[in-house]
This record gives C-alpha cells, sequence and structure tokens, in this order.
C-alpha cells in the first residue's frame, strides 16, 4: 500500500482556498465548488496527502452545495473530531494521514444507504477518474468503483 504523508512542498502549492479549508479549517462557498455536481465515476483524495477517501459510487446530491458521500472509501483514512466552533456541536472529517479539515458529517443521508452524509469541501479534494487510477497508483481501488 503507497504511504500517504503530510509533506511542506505541497502545502505551500495550495490555492488560497485549498489552504483555508483544509489548513484552517475553512469552508468553501455552497454551490462554488469544483466538485459539487461531479458525476464521473472515479475516486476522491485528500488534495494534501493523496489518501483515498471517498468512492464515486458513495457519492449522492444531498442540495447541500457541497459534494456529500455516504460513506468513507477507506474507513481508516477518515478520522472524526467533536466540533463546537460556530456555536454549534458538530463532528468534523479530517484525512488521517494528511490531517486535512475536509468538512463534516451529519445523520441525514439516504436512510438506505446507511444514514450519513459526508458533506466535503471540493477544495479539499483532488478528482482521480477511474480510467486513470491505474496510472495514479490506484489500481487495486478500482473494483471498487466500478462495481459501486
Amino acid at each position: 500500500m503507497p504511504r500517504y504523508e503530510r509533506r511542506a512542498e505541497i502545502i505551500q502549492a495550495l490555492s488560497p482556498i485549498q489552504y483555508h479549508v483544509t489548513q484552517e479549517n475553512g469552508t468553501e462557498r455552497p454551490f462554488t465548488g469544483e466538485y459539487a455536481d461531479n458525476t464521473r465515476p472515479g475516486i476522491y483524495v485528500d488534495i494534501v496527502s493523496g489518501e483515498p477517501l471517498f468512492a464515486s459510487g458513495d457519492k449522492f446530491d444531498a442540495g447541500c452545495g457541497w459534494p456529500s458521500f455516504t460513506r468513507p472509501l477507506v474507513d481508516d483514512h477518515v478520522t472524526e473530531h467533536h466540533d463546537t466552533s460556530l456555536g454549534m456541536l458538530r463532528t468534523e472529517v479530517r484525512s488521517r494521514h494528511g490531517d486535512s479539515h475536509l468538512g463534516h458529517v451529519f445523520p441525514d443521508g439516504p436512510p438506505d444507504r446507511g444514514g450519513l452524509r459526508y458533506c466535503i469541501n471540493s477544495a479539499a479534494l483532488r478528482f482521480i477518474p477511474l480510467q486513470e487510477m491505474e496510472a495514479e497508483g490506484y489500481g487495486d481501488l478500482v473494483g471498487q468503483v466500478a462495481r459501486a
């Protein structure tokens, strides 16, 4: 399995919105993210570490303005933390190896798919289309995307 890690040179190369979201626990405005309406098959990886986070088959239109997923692709790559910012109690999700802020998870997802909604900022992600996964080093996950 590839080694995923947080690297300073990648963090320095992030766009302002990518840096704000992943490093300063920010959020992008709803309906502005690159992947909010993406329906192509593939995977979404952490923009900082490259660790695989979500698969296209688990993405759904929640109508909230951010990419939403029913579950992580690799459970161990997504960590959950209590978030009391903005005067609310929420569950923040971060990438394990990149320690990137991704977004939040809520219990209002599709009941028939587990009931969770991982509400994720596009700015924290890089999309890898199914046909490029092998070349990008994610060939071991092709079967999980193809059957989703």
